[in-house]
C-alpha cells in the first residue's frame, strides 16, 4: 500500500502529529500508526500492526450486514466520518473519549484501498467541562466554608472535622437529614484533599433500579443488554485519581453492595457485559439520611460494607439544632436572590424572622432556600412578610402545633447538654458536673431531646 521508498518520510510526517493516526487496509487490518496513537492506546506499533481495528472496540463503529467485503464497515459505505465523538478501549481495558475523523483512500481507478483515521484525545476537554460544572455549582453556593454557611459552634466543629478528614484518603460517610448539605460537605473534603485536581463524581443512588445503578456505577460495553447501543463509562472509572460521592448509599440493593465491597477492597471492577477487571484509584465518600445499623439488623445492608465505609463518620446537624445560623442563611440567600432577580427585597419582617427561627425546617437548608425563592416570586421590594411565604408556613404561623415543639430556651438547653457530653467524652456524671446539674437531670434531658450519645461522641 505504501512503497518502501516513501515509508520513512511518511512515518516522520505522521509522528509530528499531536492526534493519534492509524492506517488500515480494506479488511480493517492496521498497517501503520504514529507515536500519538501509541501514547493514546498503550499499544506499540509492533504489537498492533496486522491486527484488526476492531481491537479498539469503538462504540460508534458499525459493520455492514451484507456479503460485500469491500463494504464490511460503514465507513466504506459513507466514505468519511467527520468529528464523531466516541469511546475507544485502551490496551489496559480502560476507556478514553476521542473525536474521530476518518476517510477512505482510493487508487487511480477510484477503488478503495484502505482508510486513514485520526483520533483526538478528548479526556482533557471532558475534565475541563466537569471542572466548569463544579465551578458553576461552587459559585452558586459561594460563601461560608466551601459553600457551607454557618457560624455556630456545631458548624465550626463540622468545618474542623472536614479539614481533618481531607488529610486522609480513607472512606468517609456523611450522616444527615435530607437538605442539610451533605453534598457540599463531600465537595469540601475533595477540594481540601490531595485529590483536588482530580474529578469529583457524584451519583445519587436513590430511586435507581438494580440494573441502571450497576451500569451507572461500573459502566457497560456495547451490546451488554438490550438498549446498550454504545459503551458507557461508569462513575467509578470517571472518578479515577479523584473522589466518588455516593449519595443515599443506604438505598443500594444488596446485590450491588457486594460489588461495591469488592471495589473498596481490591480497587477493581468489571463493566456490565465484560469479563476484564479494571483498576481504579478513587476515594469513596458516601452519604445517607438513614440509620445504617438499623438496616443491618433488618438484613437490608451488609455489615462488612458498613465497616468499610464507616471509617470516618461525619454528622451534619439539622437546621433546627442551629437556629442561630438562620439569620445568616437568610441574609446570604436574599443577597444572592436580589442579585439574580434585580428585585429590591432587603430582608424579613420581625414576625417572619421569628417564624423562621422557630419553625422546625424538616427540609433543612434546602427548604429554607426554596421558601425564600418562593417569597421573591410573590414580593417585589422591601421586607418579606408572612403573607409572602408558602401556604404551609403561613399555616405554621397560625397553628402552634406545626411549629417546632422546642422553645428557643429548650434548644439552647439541648445544645449545652450536647456540648457538655462531648467535652466529657460521653461520661454523664462528668457532663452533669460541667453543667452544674445532677446526673438524673442529664438522663431526663437526653430522653427529652432524643440525644444519641454515640453520635455526640463521634461528631
Amino acid at each position: 500500500m505504501i512503497n518502501n521508498l516513501t515509508l520513512k518520510h511518511w512515518e516522520e510526517i505522521i509522528n509530528t502529529l499531536n492526534d493519534a493516526l492509524m492506517l488500515v487496509d480494506n479488511n480493517g487490518n492496521i498497517q501503520l500508526i504514529n507515536r500519538a496513537f501509541e501514547s493514546l492506546t498503550g499499544y506499540s506499533s509492533d504489537e498492533i500492526k496486522g491486527m484488526s481495528c476492531t481491537i479498539l472496540n469503538c462504540d460508534v463503529c458499525e459493520r455492514v450486514l451484507n456479503k460485500d467485503q469491500n463494504r464490511w464497515c460503514m465507513l466504506f459505505s459513507t466514505g468519511k466520518v467527520e468529528r464523531k465523538r466516541c469511546i475507544i478501549m485502551r490496551k489496559d481495558g480502560t476507556y478514553v473519549s476521542v473525536l474521530k475523523n476518518a476517510t477512505i483512500l482510493m487508487d487511480e481507478k477510484q477503488n478503495p484501498i484502505g482508510a486513514i483515521e485520526t483520533l483526538t484525545d478528548m479526556s482533557e476537554v471532558d475534565k475541563l467541562d466537569e471542572e466548569i460544572d463544579n465551578l458553576t455549582l461552587h459559585l452558586e453556593r459561594e460563601g461560608g466554608f466551601y459553600g457551607i454557611i454557618g457560624k455556630t459552634p456545631q458548624m465550626e466543629r463540622l468545618f474542623k472535622i472536614i479539614e481533618r478528614a481531607a488529610l486522609s484518603d480513607s472512606p468517609v460517610i456523611i450522616y444527615g437529614e435530607s437538605g442539610t448539605g451533605k453534598e457540599l460537605v463531600a465537595m469540601a473534603i475533595h477540594k481540601l484533599s490531595s485529590r483536588r485536581k482530580g474529578p469529583f463524581v457524584h451519583l445519587n443512588c436513590a430511586a435507581l433500579n438494580e440494573s441502571i445503578l450497576e451500569s451507572e456505577l461500573f459502566g457497560h460495553i456495547k451490546g451488554a443488554f438490550t438498549g446498550a447501543y454504545r459503551h458507557k463509562m461508569g462513575r467509578f472509572e470517571a472518578a479515577h485519581k479523584g473522589s466518588i460521592f455516593l449519595d443515599e448509599i443506604g438505598d443500594i440493593p444488596l446485590s450491588i453492595q457486594v460489588k461495591l465491597l469488592r471495589v473498596i477492597e481490591t480497587k477493581q471492577f468489571e463493566r456490565v457485559g465484560d469479563h476484564r477487571s479494571i483498576y481504579v484509584d478513587t476515594r469513596i465518600i458516601a452519604a445517607t439520611n438513614k440509620d445504617l445499623e438499623s438496616l443491618i439488623s433488618k438484613g437490608e445492608f451488609r455489615e462488612d460494607l458498613f465497616f468499610r465505609i464507616n471509617v470516618i463518620p461525619i454528622y451534619v446537624p439539622p437546621l433546627r439544632e442551629r437556629p442561630d445560623d438562620i439569620p445568616l442563611l437568610v441574609n446570604t440567600f436574599i443577597r444572592r436572590l436580589r442579585s439574580r432577580t434585580g428585585k429590591r427585597i432587603t430582608g424579613l419582617t420581625p414576625s417572619a424572622m421569628e417564624l423562621f427561627i422557630h419553625y422546625g425546617w424538616p427540609g433543612n437548608v434546602r427548604e429554607l432556600k426554596s421558601t425564600l425563592e418562593y417569597a421573591f416570586v410573590i414580593g417585589e421590594e422591601g421586607l418579606i412578610d408572612i403573607d409572602h411565604l408558602p401556604p404551609h408556613l403561613q399555616k405554621a404561623s397560625l397553628n402552634s402545633k406545626l411549629l417546632n415543639t422546642l422553645t428557643r430556651k429548650e434548644i439552647e438547653e439541648k445544645n449545652m447538654l450536647i456540648e457538655a457530653l462531648r467535652k466529657a467524652g460521653g461520661n454523664k456524671s462528668l457532663a452533669a458536673r460541667i453543667l452544674g446539674i445532677n446526673r438524673v437531670t442529664v438522663w431526663n434531658r437526653m430522653r427529652k431531646y432524643g440525644i444519641n450519645l454515640e453520635k455526640v461522641i463521634h461528631s
